[in-house]
């Protein structure tokens, strides 16, 4: 008797991808539409973070200033608040620690933009082994997120 090929049983019809953890969406009332909408009206993101401290994407683009000034240890406490605002922020939308987190959602940006700039700035102060860790973080978020913001997307 031969057996039949593959398992005929309803586990055998999973798509491979529903086995993982599914994308993690940041809800659309996220400070960081608030904060994007001041952004692009011309507001200082000092100004922003003032008032919005929860935006990822405010304090990102603060690092990212800080950064192109030269002022790399400001840059990386940028960071690393917008990193930890956002991971906050990914938590309330169900994120357990691993998954997607995909740029092409723009509301995720922000948290992917300050997790890519500790990254940045984590390497510019010595720090290596952790700027490696960032670079896998952000890349198995979203393999597609460090060219996107490289090309200011």
């Amino acid at each position: 008797m031969t057996q039949p090929i593959g398992n005929p049983s309803h586990i055998g019809n999973l798509d491979a991808a529903q086995l993982g953890p599914q994308p993690t969406y940041l809800p659309d009332d996220h400070a960081d539409v608030e904060a994007k909408k001041r952004i692009d009206a011309g507001e200082e993101p000092i100004d922003i973070v003032a008032g919005l401290p929860a935006s990822s994407l405010a304090w990102a683009i603060l690092a990212d200033e800080a950064h192109s000034e030269g002022r790399l240890v400001d840059s990386y406490a940028y960071a690393r608040v917008g990193y930890h605002r956002g991971l906050d922020a990914l938590r309330a939308a169900g994120w357990r620690g691993a998954g997607p987190i995909p740029w092409k959602h723009e509301i995720n940006r922000g948290f992917l933009r300050a997790l890519n700039a500790l990254g940045r700035a984590a390497g510019a102060i010595g720090e290596g082994e952790e700027a490696a860790r960032i670079e896998e973080f952000l890349r198995s978020s979203d393999p597609g997120a460090i060219d996107a913001i490289a090309a200011g997307e």
